[in-house]
């Protein structure tokens, strides 16, 4: 039965890996930018959400306001940085996100301290289902219906809508696009809003769930990097199917080798994946 448990932790905490993966995977699909700045962008929405629920005492508030200025920041970098290099090859965006990684884990530690922070919540400590082979927490539980609600809502608005066909279809051929009036520049500064607005939500769930520092950022962009490869570089269901794979990984090898190899055991898993699959459990050509 401790089996079943661990199995069911794996499945919530999956959950959680692929909520804060979702922005990058997105950024990736559409831009064919891996983000580097995206664990500090999801640390800096943590540290909003903790500010404002600590002067508010309201946590739904926190994330509404933090969600607002974190797409209005990521419209900022995109339009005015970003997007200025997007045509002058691979590197200068990377090296872009990359200069913002180090500037915002360093004035988040001016600001705030290198102590570690939590975001009070009655979730952290109640569980929503007791019995003698398995236990629920409500905070992993809800981590877990996030995940699947936002990645399935995301997935529909991209299908099947004309503003989500039209980010896609910059992503597929950006001259096409630009040939039939769709203004590729503007709609990464859209995708890059989109996955701000998710960051928000992954942040809160963090910060809600985990204790975190200034510098966490680097310790979640690997985890979520690790969950965008495995389930399919811009797959969305990818990404939920990524998150599931490697925190069940990482808590069956936690369990079987011991605590201090549990992260080795999820990138185990993630080597031998790309070994037979290269491409990712779901391509980015299934999301079509």
């Amino acid at each position: 039965m401790e089996l079943l448990q661990l199995l069911l932790n794996g499945v919530f905490l999956g959950g959680f890996y692929a909520i804060l993966a979702i922005g990058m995977s997105l950024v990736f699909g559409i831009m064919k930018l891996t983000n580097i700045a995206h664990g500090d962008l999801v640390i800096l929405s943590t540290y909003l959400c903790m500010t404002i629920a600590s002067a508010t005492g309201n946590i739904a508030l926190a994330l509404i306001v933090s969600a607002a200025i974190m797409m209005v920041f990521g419209f900022a970098i995109q339009n005015t940085l970003v997007n200025r290099v997007m045509d002058t090859g691979p590197n200068a965006p990377l090296l872009v996100t990359f200069g913002v990684s180090i500037i915002l884990s360093n004035v988040l530690l001016q600001v705030f301290g290198a102590n570690s922070q939590t975001i009070h919540n009655p979730l952290s400590t109640s569980n929503i289902f007791t019995s003698d082979i398995i236990s629920i927490s409500s905070l992993y539980l809800l981590n877990f219906i996030v995940a699947v609600v936002v990645i399935v809502a995301l997935n529909f608005f991209m299908k099947k809508t004309f503003f989500g066909c039209a980010i896609r279809a910059t992503s597929d051929n950006p001259f096409a696009a630009e040939l039939m009036g769709i203004g590729t520049k503007r709609m990464y500064s859209y995708t890059m809003i989109i996955a701000m607005g998710v960051a928000s939500i992954a942040g809160l769930l963090l910060g809600m769930s985990y204790v975190f520092y200034p510098f966490s950022g680097t310790q979640y962009l690997i985890i979520a990097f690790g969950v965008v490869v495995i389930g399919g570089m811009g797959n969305l269901i990818g990404t939920l199917l990524g998150g599931f794979v490697l925190g069940i990984a990482q808590l069956l090898g936690g369990h079987f080798f011991g605590p201090t190899y549990q992260i080795v055991t999820g990138y185990i898993v993630l080597l031998v994946i790309l070994a037979i699959k290269p491409e990712g459990l779901l391509s980015k050509a299934a999301r079509k």
